[in-house]
């Protein structure tokens, strides 16, 4: 099996089962719905790439991400987005979003600060479940 076979092997697997353990259901709050979302960030550039774009989001009226966990905290009204809409809208910034893969023409525009394999994070990511602390 050639390597980029592999590499896809371990993506199609690794997608398929965070299906069904990625899914973050919301929960109500009082100024909305709140829901946090698994992210590849890795520095302050992509902390504000992130929150910089949700906060532009119809219905979106929070969006904090926490680079230790790289868990970003939203805070929205159900009735204007969806949480598939905002883990649309990461990944169409160029970083994964719970099960969902980033788009690969944002990711390429990224800083090279906010690429795999800098600051210590892995050379390939995949899409990855919320770590429980």
């Amino acid at each position: 099996m050639s390597k980029s076979m592999k590499v896809l092997a371990v993506v199609v697997f690794f997608s398929s089962s965070m299906v069904a353990i990625a899914q973050n259901e919301p929960i109500k709050v009082p100024k909305g719905h709140q829901i946090e979302i698994q992210t590849s960030a890795i520095c302050e550039m992509c902390q504000h790439a992130i929150e910089y774009d949700l906060t532009f989001a119809k219905g979106v009226k929070s969006a904090d991400l926490n680079l230790d966990n790289k868990v970003v905290t939203i805070v929205y009204n159900e009735n204007k987005i969806t949480p598939e809409e905002l883990r649309s809208r990461i990944t169409k910034v160029g970083y994964h979003a719970d099960f969902m893969a980033r788009d690969s023409i944002a990711y390429e525009n990224l800083p090279m600060c906010c690429k795999d394999g800098n600051h210590g994070t892995p050379k390939i990511q995949v899409p990855t479940p919320r770590k429980n602390n």
